[in-house]
């Protein structure tokens, strides 16, 4: 049996099979990201849900494994040269499992590195422009009477919403037939912006049918169905 002790976080959180990989989650857009990728490629896993509602990510048995407060987080117990491995950031942790299994990621190098290109774009201007969409139009930032900010990230998530419909012009996916990590880490943030964040009104959905082709697709794998429930909300 895996010998997790090392990591506190398994304090607040036992592990009740330490052999498997133990995840640290909530089904947000960056959570989903993972537990839709573990669905995909079908190993075992423990999923355990941290409540960001209850501050729960910022607990110090969940900071000595992310120090920046943010889910997910995973521990692989079976990790690189069969010792236990402790990672976060979501796009970080796609790599890894895609590399581990070997799946959803092209083996050919040219081709590898083109899907992690896009699986950055989402990391570094999609999440974060379509994040602070949902902030000032669906939370708090809603009462602020100065629209302008609002209006900034608005049409730069509608720009990048371009940026990801010309790329699918012809294609199935992001990297062609081939569905991959870069639509796992893309798809939930789309899909949040038009039916969470209720933004349609700000970026026009309409302006994008290719787009809006691949998210039904995504959306509609059996993976993506249980991956966006995964952990279960208390």
């Amino acid at each position: 049996m895996a010998d997790l002790s090392a990591f506190p976080i398994t304090k607040r959180w036992p592990a009740k099979n330490p052999d498997i990989l133990q995840l640290y989650s909530l089904p947000t857009p960056n959570g989903a990201k993972v537990s839709i990728m573990l669905e995909e490629i079908e190993i075992p896993y423990e999923p355990h849900l941290v409540d960001i509602g209850k501050n729960e990510s910022w607990t110090p048995e969940f900071l000595s494994l992310n120090p920046n407060g943010k889910i997910p987080a995973i521990i692989d117990p079976n990790g690189p040269g069969g010792k236990p491995l402790g990672l976060f950031e979501s796009g970080a942790i796609l790599t890894y499992l895609a590399e581990k299994t070997g799946k959803l990621i092209p083996a050919d190098a040219a081709r590898r590195y083109e899907t992690l290109q896009w699986v950055f774009f989402q990391m570094a201007a999609i999440g974060p422009m379509f994040g602070q969409v949902g902030f000032f139009n669906k939370f708090a930032g809603r009462e602020i009477e100065d629209k302008r900010p609002l209006q900034r990230y608005a049409a730069e998530s509608k720009r990048l919403l371009g940026v990801l419909e010309g790329r699918l012009i012809g294609r199935k996916w992001v990297m062609g037939d081939e569905y991959t990590i870069a639509d796992i880490t893309t798809f939930p943030w789309v899909r949040n912006l038009k039916v969470y964040y209720e933004a349609d009104a700000l970026v026009g959905f309409k302006d994008f049918p290719n787009t809006m082709a691949w998210l039904e697709r995504a959306f509609d794998r059996p993976a993506s169905q249980r991956g966006l429930s995964i952990p279960a909300r208390g």
